[in-house]
């Protein structure tokens, strides 16, 4: 009999899930060595290439180099264009990049954090000699895969948040001076963030998981971490330009995708989880 036949309370069930996710996130926060390559990768792509590259081009002002911008502003959306009318060559490309060739980042970066933690999440219980408790506590089968989910995801979204909010002042302050104003974050960038970027890493995290309960070695949970998330970063990246060339249409469309299929992988993720599997006795 589980748990959940014996106390099917939803608080109670809620809060075994959450306690799980806490254990490892507290696990996680010890580990340096495991997460600091993470902050790292975010740091350079949130804050360090964009403060760099924006920087670089709104702050030069050669007539050759304005001559070659000046080529490139031709062949933009006639959109960016009307946005920016009286901008300079330089401020028009560096909007384009901000607002354009970022735009994959805000899925990418989460979804490699998200990852890594959950093909950690269930494989690390194994080798760690802890999965014996976990499978002999008092949480369902059910309650142990949200709980590990919430793990690997709360890291991805607070990944997400930060680094959108130190990418936003990065644009503002190195952009908005030469094109009118603080501008971003703009509406298709909002869409992106607020409808399609969470059901994205719920999706990613769901089929990680599900993969990682099956399989007996850290080494195998990682290769099938790479082999779920390399596809599903492609398609990351063109949904994420798509949604932002139309916000409204394609991106509410990709969002909505996205939702029903994290649903769909966590409805499956959840029966992936077995105690016998969690003692190391396969099943």
């Amino acid at each position: 009999m589980t748990a959940s036949s014996r106390d099917g309370s939803p608080m109670r069930s809620a809060g075994r899930a959450w306690v799980i996710a806490r254990t490892d996130l507290r696990q996680l926060r010890r580990s340096r060595d495991f997460w600091m390559p993470l902050v790292i990768v975010a740091a350079l792509f949130y804050m360090v290439i964009p403060l760099v590259l924006f920087t670089t081009i709104t702050s030069i002002r050669s007539q050759d180099f304005a001559r070659e911008l000046g080529d490139v502003v031709r062949v933009l959306p006639d959109s960016i264009e009307d946005d920016l009318e009286g901008a300079g060559p330089e401020d028009q490309i560096a909007y384009a990049l901000a607002v354009y060739l970022f735009a994959p980042l805000a899925i990418v970066v989460p979804v490699t954090v998200s990852s890594a933690i959950g093909s950690h999440t269930l494989i690390g219980e194994r080798e760690r000699g802890s999965g014996e408790f976990l499978a002999h506590s008092p949480a369902s089968e059910r309650e142990i895969f949200l709980g590990k989910a919430l793990a690997a995801l709360l890291p991805g979204y607070a990944t997400a948040a930060v680094g959108f909010t130190v990418y936003s002042l990065i644009v503002n302050i190195t952009i908005g001076p030469g094109v009118g104003g603080w501008f971003f974050p703009t509406t298709n960038w909002l869409v992106l963030m607020g409808w399609v970027v969470p059901p994205f890493l719920v999706l990613v995290v769901a089929l990680i998981l599900s993969i990682s309960a099956r399989v007996t070695s850290a080494a195998a949970a990682q290769q099938a971490s790479a082999l779920v998330t390399l596809p599903l970063i492609v398609l990351a990246y063109g949904f994420s330009t798509q949604s932002l060339a139309s916000a409204r249409t394609w991106g509410g469309l990709v969002g909505l995708v996205s939702w029903i299929a994290a649903i769909a992988a966590l409805w499956r993720g959840i029966r992936s989880v077995r105690r016998e599997r969690l003692l190391g006795l396969g099943g």
